[in-house]
């Protein structure tokens, strides 16, 4: 005879992979608000960053 291998039941993986899925969702929803509010400032960060750059190379800093 088989021992037996496991004691979960089927709902309870199915449990577990819904709470997976959800916090899958959850998580792409979130980076979406994080790249929607901070896309704008890409290009002011790379223009600081240059400026900051060039600062350095003529010691003003």
């Amino acid at each position: 005879m088989l021992p037996n291998r496991g004691s979960l039941e089927v709902e309870d993986l199915l449990k577990i992979i819904l709470v997976l899925i959800i916090v899958w969702i959850l998580i792409e929803i979130v980076m979406e608000v994080i790249s929607f509010v901070f896309a704008p400032l890409g290009p002011l960060v790379g223009l600081v960053i240059v400026a900051l750059i060039i600062a350095y190379f003529l010691d003003y800093i």
